[in-house]
C-alpha cells in the first residue's frame, strides 16, 4: 500500500449500558444520521426482550451479547479465479468482520421481519437468535454449510 493504513477510531460506550458493543450496533442500525433514535429504537428493543424473557432471570444485554455470538460466522466463502474457473473458496472470518457480519445480519433480518415498530421487530430477532433460530441464524447456518460442501477448494487460499 503506498499510503499509511488508517488508524483504528475508539468508539464511545453507550449512555445506558455503558458498553462500545452497543455503540457499535447502534452506528449499523442508524439511517440518515439519526443516531438518538436509533438509540431510541434500541433501547426500547431491550426493553421489550427484559419483559418478554423474565424468566430467564439475565438482564436485557446478556441475552442480546449471547444472540450477536449465536449469529456470528466463523468461516465465509470466497470467490477466487484459478485459470479460467472461479471457485468458492472457504476461509476463516477476522474476529473484527465476524462482529460486523453479526451485527448487520441482525438488523437486516429484523427490518425484514413483520412487526409493528423496529423496536419490535429487533426484539423479535433478538429472542430468536437467542433461542437459536429466525433469519440471521439461518443464514450463518447456511454459511457455514456452504463453506463445508466447498471444503475440497480450501487449498486455493490466498
Amino acid at each position: 500500500m503506498r499510503k499509511t493504513k488508517p488508524k483504528k477510531r475508539i468508539i464511545l460506550p453507550d449512555p445506558r449500558y455503558n458498553d462500545p458493543y452497543v455503540t457499535r450496533f447502534v452506528n449499523n442500525m442508524m439511517l440518515s444520521g439519526k443516531k438518538s433514535k436509533a438509540y431510541d429504537i434500541f433501547y426500547e428493543a431491550m426493553d421489550i426482550v427484559e419483559r418478554r424473557t423474565k424468566d430467564e432471570g439475565k438482564p436485557a444485554l446478556e441475552i442480546f451479547k449471547a444472540a450477536l455470538d449465536n449469529i456470528t460466522p466463523h468461516v465465509e466463502v470466497k470467490s477466487r479465479r484459478v485459470g479460467g474457473a472461479t471457485f468458492q473458496v472457504p476461509m476463516e472470518v477476522r474476529p473484527d468482520r465476524k462482529v460486523s457480519i453479526s451485527m448487520k445480519n441482525m438488523i437486516l433480518f429484523s427490518r425484514k421481519r413483520a412487526g409493528k415498530s423496529m423496536s419490535e421487530k429487533l426484539a423479535a430477532e433478538t429472542i430468536a437468535a437467542y433461542n437459536n433460530e429466525g433469519g440471521a441464524y439461518k443464514k450463518k447456518e447456511d454459511t457455514h454449510r456452504m463453506a463445508e460442501a466447498n471444503k475440497a477448494f480450501a487449498h486455493f487460499r490466498f
